[in-house]
């Protein structure tokens, strides 16, 4: 193929992004699709010959689009955002196209170089302490960029259980690793996120989820008792996930209170800000970092809020060596002419290979600018705290815990069956996507600000549908006669 059909074909494909992401608003959030739609619209078996770039390309309509879900319409208000830009998409086409793996430095010494300024550019951006910082003298720690939250806390409780059990074998140095292992239990909160709970199944570790105060937030008394029970029952207290911006609710545990008690007790802290961490670009938002200096680990997802689409996850660390004494290898084709005098993110992750992350995060951050970043996030919230006041203007609705940043939760008042027939009336409209959660054994429906180009237009259209079907469900036969405080109903 000759390099004009690749320019013509190139821009054939960005013209259709772009024109694809102007008119996004314009589709069906939500597929109207069955599992397994695909299967008659492509062949058994793959082709033998090559085929064209416009028959592949006609397929992007004809078979892709009619099962996607649109993540960056401003309907979209499921889960948390998963936003991208122009810039993040160009850093990320010149990644592809460079297509260089930076395990080590050697590999590739501007992946890391990048990876370790930008990193540090985006800690400060945040108000974090500078114990997380590649470049200060003071600081044995430092930043890397993974592919998700969740592989970070991972990452952060394997760390924690081998220096906990490194601890232990100076007083125990005869009894076996497993052994050890099987004592220590970890802790989190009951509103923390599943790879909490994933990530001890993998690190063959015990997990205690403990009960949150009326805001969901957990406090450090509740820790404290469960340090002493499980103390007295010979097990060895060694991690804590606290979450900053859960995904129910977006509640922030109490971290002023938690950080100083895991310092004092020996527990690795490591702090889950996977979408409120964001939101620290604006210094009016960082009340909850209080305590932050005692944490060990910190995360957060920019491809979440931060228009750096996935993957893009920041992990920093307190101190760089007990990632390296977990995950480090030696083999001789590893090595390289400035081994040990240089970073070799290798040894910061649990895959080997690693792509150019840090590049479309360093063309977002300039492309913006902080000012820019901050305008985003505080218009996300105004966008959340409009929504929000349109929900308490019907008195039909309650909204059964405290708006934070840029999720409101909602429900029908009366049994959870109204407000699981709501959502389930919503979904099938294909007009927006939303998803449940639980609360204190209430059915309630998230609703996420997460495109950058939400307008109040677009809200009050959301909401305005939201009545009509609401209207529906109260107007229906099923309705009728059901008590008020029933809370039974399906699960989902």
């Amino acid at each position: 193929m000759e390099l004009d059909e690749y320019r013509r074909y190139g821009k054939e494909l960005v013209d259709y992004i772009a024109e694809y992401l102007r008119t996004v608003r314009q589709r069906r959030v939500f597929p109207d699709v069955k599992p397994g739609f695909l299967r008659p619209l492509i062949p058994m078996s793959a082709p033998q010959d090559p085929e064209s770039w416009s028959s592949i390309f006609a397929d992007i309509e004809r078979v892709i689009m009619p099962g996607l879900v649109h993540w960056q319409s401003p309907h979209m208000h499921a889960y948390f955002p998963a936003l991208c830009s122009w810039p993040s998409l160009l850093g990320d086409m010149l990644s592809d196209a460079m297509n260089c793996l930076g395990f080590t430095w050697a590999s590739n010494p501007i992946c890391t170089e990048l990876e370790m300024c930008v990193l540090d550019w985006l800690a400060t951006m945040l108000g974090l302490p500078s114990q997380f910082l590649h470049y200060h003298p003071e600081s044995h720690g430092g930043g890397v960029l993974q592919s998700t939250v969740s592989e970070s806390t991972l990452i952060a409780m394997l760390a924690a259980r081998k220096a906990k059990i490194a601890q232990l074998k100076s007083s125990e140095p005869n009894t076996d690793d497993a052994v050890l292992t099987s004592r220590l239990v970890a802790y989190a909160s009951d509103q923390a996120h599943s790879s909490v709970q994933k990530g001890a199944l993998i690190a063959l570790v015990k997990l205690r989820l403990l009960e949150t105060d009326g805001d969901f937030s957990l406090r450090a008394v509740t820790l404290m008792q469960a340090l002493e029970a499980d103390r007295k029952r010979g097990l060895v207290p060694f991690f804590l996930c606290a979450t900053l911006g859960t995904t129910g609710v977006c509640a922030f545990d109490c971290l002023n209170e938690l950080g100083p008690l895991c310092t004092r007790e020996g527990l690795w802290l490591h702090v889950d800000a996977a979408y409120a961490g964001a939101a620290l670009v604006c210094p009016e938002l960082r009340d909850c970092l209080r305590g932050v200096q005692h944490a060990d680990s910190f995360t957060f997802n920019p491809a979440k809020w931060m228009m750096v689409h996935f993957d893009c996850a920041a992990l920093w660390v307190r101190d760089q060596w007990k990632l390296h004494q977990t995950l480090r290898v030696g083999a001789t084709y590893l090595q390289h002419a400035d081994s040990g005098t240089t970073v070799d993110f290798m040894n910061w992750q649990i895959p080997l290979s690693r792509r150019f992350r840090s590049l479309k995060l360093w063309f977002v951050i300039r492309s913006f600018g902080v000012v820019g970043l901050q305008a985003h996030i505080r218009h996300g919230i105004e966008m959340a705290k409009y929504f929000e006041s349109l929900v308490q203007s019907d008195s039909n609705f309650e909204i059964p815990a405290k708006r934070h940043l840029g999720l409101v939760v909602f429900r029908l008042k009366g049994p959870n069956s109204l407000t699981e027939e709501l959502l389930a009336e919503l979904i099938q409209s294909g007009s927006m996507y939303l998803v449940p959660a639980n609360i204190q054994q209430l059915f309630i429906i998230r609703f996420t600000v997460t495109s950058q180009y939400t307008t109040s237009a677009d809200i009050l259209w959301d909401w305005n549908i939201i009545q009509q079907r609401a209207a529906k469900v109260l107007e229906s036969p099923t309705s009728a006669g059901l008590p008020s405080d029933g809370v039974g109903g399906t699960t989902w």
